[in-house]
């Protein structure tokens, strides 16, 4: 029986005899509470982990859960801990000694502001279920992809003093990922970015935005000018905001140019990174909208003003002083260009493994000669990008472990070089192709001796069954060469190749995070789709298996605080299980 929204639920005598009292109401399990001549109505689920909270403590008004202790505020359900939610609180009215209750009340705020709300305090706090909890309800409000996404933006950009780090390129990375794996990882997608975000700003100072200069008629080249000039001294402040007024008065294609002659002024700036992050940061633009390039590239400033610079490095001078060889031609560019203007360069055979050699005049002149007969930075910063991958796929596990890291760097340097030469045609997108095949020949040792490309001689086994090994390679230590056998035989299979990037996605997302392991199955997901060959998008896949393969299995920490909040979500009874 019911008047309006209300339920008949109990008897006011009998809630008052008992003090507290379990009851049903529109399919909800509800907790009735008589506490100082009031009576109150919780959901019965302690929002934090499910615990009954009818099982728990009332005093001076204040609810209080048994298992994790979390406090609420009785009347209006408001925690009293950041890491517990807000308990669903119902309206009550006493008739004629009867209680009545409204199941269905009006939110005091939409549900996709207070998960949006919710995801900041888990961000604040560093609060991985938290987090969790407000991506799955985010997802499952139509809100997966672009709400999480543009909330750890902002959060990432404001939050720390030293701009777009670890945290922000990773969440680029997962936003790039998001399109090729299933739907239950593009929730850990967004999880593992927004977390990371969180993690980076962990105990650093807020950023404090600098304004963009007053000036809208500044043209390109001045801008560009100031800004490389600032970079030069390590000016911060001038840096930022010369890039800011150019962000918000020039197209896309003339802030890329600008960035990019700041970050080749100088050689492989913090030994790939800044490269790579202005990259991340171009193509988190390209999700959330381009009105967003004012303070995204602010934050990217600190990475040019504060980079390592290459050239600086032992390893770059001696032996063979090779930043010698790559300034030159830095140098040499406008003639090079200039004589290959109208030509039409077409990739010899045998140019990658030119650029694999072991005389970096030879490669150096290999990429000048190409640069003569027409090829443009796109072309030549590809064929970089596929040497530099072979350097990955065959990595001899000889060597240290940390090396690894060593021909990743490599790799995401040349990758991001490349999607950087396909935003502008501007001269200095040439550069990173000579900075990054140096790197390849710094590399050199890595891949003595070169590990095979993985033959797999036919397979009799099915793509399905080809991907379950492949997860499986994951769960042991050192399966490596298994890795990138089991990618070559689902080729050889003609097994579908984003099923196998699925597979990948899966593997890398159920892993605690690791930001070099994302970045690479992130790269080599680029490499294989700008690939124009079948062997060139198998190349991709084998070496970024293998490198997966070398990195796990971790933990799964991450993994376990996911599935807690996805069963929760569910309605799933954890406290059954402790």
């Amino acid at each position: 029986m019911s008047t309006d929204s209300f339920t008949h639920v109990t008897e006011l005598d009998t809630l008052r005899a008992d003090g507290r009292e379990i009851v049903s109401a529109g399919g909800k399990s509800v907790v009735l509470f008589h506490h100082e001549g009031e009576v109150y109505a919780v959901d019965n689920r302690c929002p934090h982990m499910g615990f009954p909270l009818s099982e728990g403590t009332v005093d001076e008004g204040i609810l209080t859960c048994h298992w994790h202790h979390a406090r609420f505020e009785l009347a209006c359900g408001d925690t009293f801990d950041i890491w517990a939610d807000d308990v669903q609180t119902y309206p009550t009215e006493i008739r004629d000694g009867e209680i009545w209750l409204d199941p269905d009340p009006e939110p005091d705020v939409p549900p996709e502001t207070y998960w949006r709300n919710r995801l900041v305090d888990g961000m604040s706090e560093n609060l991985s279920l938290v987090m969790a909890k407000a991506v799955i309800n985010l997802d499952d409000l139509g809100e997966g992809f672009t709400t999480p996404l543009e909330t750890a933006v902002e959060f990432g950009t404001t939050y720390r003093a030293d701009g777009w780090g670890r945290g922000l390129t990773t969440l680029g990375t997962m936003a790039n990922l998001y399109g090729w794996v299933d739907h239950p990882e593009k929730r850990r997608a967004m999880y593992i970015g927004t977390q990371e975000v969180a993690a980076n700003c962990a105990g650093e100072p807020p950023r404090f935005e600098q304004y963009a200069l007053d000036n809208e008629t500044l043209d390109k080249e001045r801008l560009k000018q100031w800004f490389r000039e600032n970079c030069e001294v390590r000016d911060d402040d001038g840096a930022e905001r010369t890039i800011r007024t150019a962000a918000a008065v020039l197209p896309p294609e003339a802030i890329v140019e600008i960035l990019v002659a700041a970050a080749t002024d100088h050689l492989y700036l913090n030994g790939s990174h800044t490269l790579d992050f202005i990259n991340k940061a171009c193509e988190t633009l390209d999700h959330i909208g381009w009105g967003r390039a004012p303070e995204v590239f602010g934050a990217v400033v600190p990475q040019l003003t504060e980079a390592r610079r290459a050239e600086e490095q032992q390893a770059w001078r001696k032996p063979i002083d090779v930043a010698a060889l790559v300034f030159d031609a830095h140098d040499a560019l406008s003639e090079l260009v200039a004589a290959g203007d109208g030509r039409n360069w077409v990739r010899p055979d045998d140019f990658v493994d030119r650029l694999l050699g072991d005389d970096p005049e030879a490669i150096v002149d290999a990429l000048r000669t190409a640069i003569k007969e027409g090829a443009s930075a796109e072309q030549l910063t590809d064929a970089v990008a596929d040497a530099a991958t072979r350097r990955v796929a065959q990595f001899a596990t000889s060597n240290e472990f940390a090396d690894w890291d060593t021909v990743h760097h490599t790799f995401s340097y040349a990758n991001a070089a490349h999607e950087l030469a396909c935003r502008t045609d501007a001269i200095e997108s040439y550069r990173p192709a000579f900075d990054g095949a140096m790197a390849v020949y710094l590399d050199r040792f890595l891949n003595q001796p070169a590990t095979p490309l993985p033959d797999p001689e036919g397979t009799d086994r099915t793509p399905e069954q080809l991907r379950t090994a492949l997860l499986e390679t994951f769960d042991e230590q050192g399966r490596v060469n298994d890795a990138g056998r089991v990618v070559a035989e689902h080729f050889d299979a003609d097994g579908d190749p984003e099923e196998l990037i699925a597979t990948l996605g899966e593997g890398l997302l159920r892993e605690d995070p690791q930001f070099h392991t994302l970045q690479n199955l992130e790269g080599a997901i680029r490499r294989y789709d700008r690939a124009t060959t079948a062997a060139g998008r198998e190349l991709a896949l084998v070496a970024t298996a293998r490198y997966m393969a070398a990195h796990y299995p971790t933990r799964r920490e991450g993994e376990q605080t996911f599935d807690i909040a996805r069963r929760l979500h569910r309605g799933e009874s954890l406290h059954e299980d402790a």
